[in-house]
């Protein structure tokens, strides 16, 4: 195996200035550097390039988080996870440990302490990579099969998105607050969860840990009304999917769910 393909590495940031600095950083370090804007794209890099190392924003959209480290740690234990974060609190600081994390590193980022977190100038050998194993087929389900939770305390939203997905061929469940939601998922579990952060009781952001504890091969699809930065990023590095925010643009909802519906079908 090369000393090139040893240095390979996936610098996965959904700011492109973060993502442009990391990448001519590294390269100055002779690493060979492959960019991705969101989890799903880390994922295919992984899959395809076989990186000694990644370099994981927890916040990002598109599988950020919690969920893109494990299943990164599930392709391949041998790939060495440095994770950064603006934000992360002492749970999904644990988490990201248990999960193999070579390195927990806060944002503003030291940038010698990323290339010691890496190894420096000689990042270790990865242990040799398992044989590809055989690809997963495309989700080929017809879209009829494929499921849907919407909890949400507003009616109408519940009633808009249920048409909505309904018409575009899912089966769609509605549960009118956390509770409601928790309980649906003790049954079958859907392929998405659209979850209303603002719910009153027990919240979205609050919800969520459990939901994907329930079922954590469920992506789950944070809806909110307000803007703030700061939640999308909470429950974005506790394992949502996305965020989306209110009024909703109703395609790009689609896009991301069947984004997540194919990740489902491939096995990410």
């Amino acid at each position: 195996m090369s000393a090139r393909r040893l240095r390979k590495v996936v610098i996965a940031d959904d700011e492109e200035e973060i993502r442009d600095l990391l990448a001519e950083y590294l390269q100055a370090y002779g690493w060979d550097t492959f960019r991705a804007t969101n989890g799903l794209e880390a994922l295919l890099h992984v899959k395809q390039q076989r990186p000694a190392a990644v370099v994981l924003d927890l916040n990002m959209p598109r599988l950020g988080g919690i969920d893109a480290l494990k299943r990164i740690h599930a392709f391949d234990p041998s790939i060495g996870v440095v994770v950064l974060s603006a934000y992360i609190d002492d749970v999904v600081r644990q988490q990201a440990e248990a999960l193999g994390a070579k390195a927990i590193l806060d944002k503003p980022l030291d940038l010698a302490r990323l290339l010691a977190a890496l190894g420096g100038e000689a990042p270790p050998v990865p242990a040799p990579s398992r044989p590809p194993a055989a690809e997963a087929a495309i989700d080929t389900r017809p879209a009829q099969q494929r499921t849907m939770l919407v909890a949400d305390d507003d009616p109408a939203i519940r009633e808009m998105f249920e048409e909505f997905f309904v018409a575009k061929g899912y089966q769609v469940r509605t549960a009118v607050d956390g509770p409601a939601a928790v309980r649906e998922l003790t049954g079958r579990a859907p392929d998405v969860v659209l979850l209303d952060i603002d719910m009153p009781g027990l919240s979205g952001v609050d919800a969520l840990p459990t939901l994907k504890a329930l079922a954590p091969g469920t992506a789950v699809i944070m809806v909110s009304g307000t803007t703030d930065v700061e939640v999308a990023r909470r429950a974005l590095a506790a394992g949502a999917f996305d965020y989306a925010t209110k009024p909703v643009d109703l395609n790009r909802l689609l896009e991301s769910v069947e984004t997540a519906v194919a990740m489902g079908g491939l096995g990410l």
